[in-house]
């Protein structure tokens, strides 16, 4: 009889749920007059991605490519309203002139249950501006020139590890390697201490980096679309002992630093600068400029650390904040800088008439300065052109993420928007739309001529995001792919292997677009 009344009742309630979710949840956008895609219930539209039948990024493609006409799309993410934006002067009005509405990403961040959550890029409101103030200056020209010296060592153990393969192995798994390279560079800057992952590709470190991007494609989605759940239930978006794992690293070196009096040029130096003082040191104290090369005006700011030195508010970071830190300069330079260095070599296999006119550059470049500088990386403008279509090509984070923070009227469209909705930008959309970009899928680094960028709406290309949210660390990253790409082909050619596909096929199972199987090349020495 109990058994019989649990089993009633259980199913009153999935009716009730379901009724619910169908006529009340999944009616917001049909009152609202807003076209929108029918809905399952409870995962809403992404359906598809946690059950691993497309990427996320690919899922939403679809979405701007089919519907794009209608310049807003209402969709689910399970019981949360989403709103994609389609048109490219509504995506200026989320992530610049409307900032004040649309400041926060609204995704997973708690730091009590998951202290390495309370990183810049997942921060909201003040936390969050007040945050991009002390980290903006650790990231211009000026410092990152201070750690050349650290890529440029990691870029010459890619080389060396290559110079093996190349005698030894038919074909290299370029993903991997490039993985192996990132990681060493990322652990050095930001972390303190030397994996040595190229030349011992099956170390600890590398295996516990491997942990943190093996998570199931219901926990992104959760962390993207609905951190409510996560937070109702005090689950952690990063496991525990991978918390444990890099807090206890990133404790260690600070205080083994600290107690020899070690200072280095790097990120954690930076990071100790701002537990210590609440602002970091500007680049005029070390003689060394500020260069804004490739990057926006609001991006360049030399003077931010004057400004900290006068201001009132000097708060330190805490050793668990600066941790947080370090871990994001983790997950944004380790995945994203490696498959960006995997596709762009996978497109210059493509197409060699590209890769002998990148070399060229190249081996004229490292002749006129002597060998490989940061001034000599930052004059290779067609090198710079070939990243810039492969991150068009292949965004690496193939959609943005952002949250109604205030209630607006969404310009142009007389849609009021309220509070708490979310809102997503399709940016491989965009970017592979073909009334953009002609012939989306073909690989032109000309498309980034002067001429043909004026030509183009300044929000065609997102692959850092725009506007005050734009990516802090885009300039690490390009320097760091390029050491990459140029230790490659300063020495070597290569040839697509037979085992690649073409094209390439993205993995379901993770946001970042990542290859699925690999990308595996020919390395022949020049």
């Amino acid at each position: 009889m109990l058994i019989a009344a649990t089993i009633g009742i259980f199913i009153v309630a999935l009716a009730l749920g379901y009724i619910y979710y169908k006529y009340v949840i999944f009616n917001f956008w049909r009152k609202k007059g807003v076209f929108y895609l029918e809905p399952v219930v409870p995962t809403g539209n992404v359906n598809d991605f946690i059950a691993g039948k497309i990427s996320g990024g690919e899922l939403f493609q679809n979405i701007y490519i089919k519907y794009k006409h209608h310049r807003i799309i209402g969709t689910y993410m399970f019981f949360k309203p989403n709103l994609v934006i389609a048109d490219l002067d509504l995506i200026r009005t989320v992530l610049t002139k409307e900032f004040g509405s649309f400041h926060d990403r609204g995704m997973y961040c708690n730091e009590e249950i998951d202290p390495l959550s309370g990183h810049l890029f997942m921060l909201s409101g003040k936390k969050w501006r007040n945050l991009r103030v002390k980290l903006t200056p650790t990231f211009t020209s000026g410092k990152i020139k201070q750690m050349f010296a650290i890529v440029k060592q990691c870029g010459e153990e890619l080389m060396k590890c290559l110079i093996s393969k190349a005698a030894t192995e038919n074909a290299v798994e370029m993903k991997d390697l490039f993985a192996r390279y990132s990681m060493d560079i990322i652990m050095s800057t930001a972390f303190g201490i030397n994996s040595n992952c190229l030349i011992e590709p099956n170390s600890e470190l590398r295996k516990w980096g491997i942990k943190v991007f093996q998570v199931k494609a219901l926990r992104y989605a959760l962390v993207m679309f609905a951190p409510q759940i996560l937070d109702f239930f005090s689950i952690p978006s990063i496991r525990r002992d991978i918390t444990k794992f890099f807090t206890k690293i990133f404790r260690d070196n600070v205080e083994y630093r600290k107690s020899h009096n070690i200072v280095k040029h790097d990120f954690m130096n930076l990071l100790i600068q701002l537990m210590e003082k609440g602002y970091v040191e500007s680049d005029d104290d070390k003689n060394i400029t500020d260069e804004p090369i490739f990057l926006k005006p609001y991006q360049t700011t030399s003077i931010w650390s004057g400004i900290l030195r006068l201001a009132a508010n000097t708060s330190k970071l805490t050793m668990m904040q600066a941790a947080a830190q370090a871990f994001i300069f983790f997950l944004a330079g380790f995945e994203t800088s490696s498959t960006t260095a995997t596709y762009c070599l996978y497109e210059l296999a493509l197409h060699q008439d590209i890769q002998n006119k990148v070399r060229q550059e190249i081996d004229e470049t490292l002749k006129r300065h002597d060998g490989l500088t940061y001034d000599a990386v930052n004059e290779m403008t067609y090198l710079h052109k070939v990243i810039q279509e492969t991150l068009r090509k292949y965004p690496s984070i193939p959609v943005l993420n952002r949250i109604c923070t205030k209630n607006i009227v969404l310009p142009t469209t007389n849609v009021y928007v309220p509070e708490g909705t979310l809102i997503t930008i399709p940016v491989l959309g965009v970017q592979r739309d073909p009334s953009i970009y002609p012939d989306p899928d073909k690989f032109d680094p000309e498309r980034f001529n002067a001429d043909q960028v004026a030509a183009r709406h300044p929000y065609a290309y997102l692959p850092f995001g725009e506007g005050p949210r734009v990516c802090i660390g885009a300039r690490f990253g390009y320097v760091q792919t390029k050491v990459g790409i140029i230790s490659v082909l300063s020495k070597f050619k290569v040839k697509l292997h037979p085992q690649t596909a073409i094209p390439l096929n993205f993995d379901e199972s993770i946001i970042i677009l990542t290859p699925k199987g690999g990308v595996h090349l020919i390395i022949e020495s020049l």
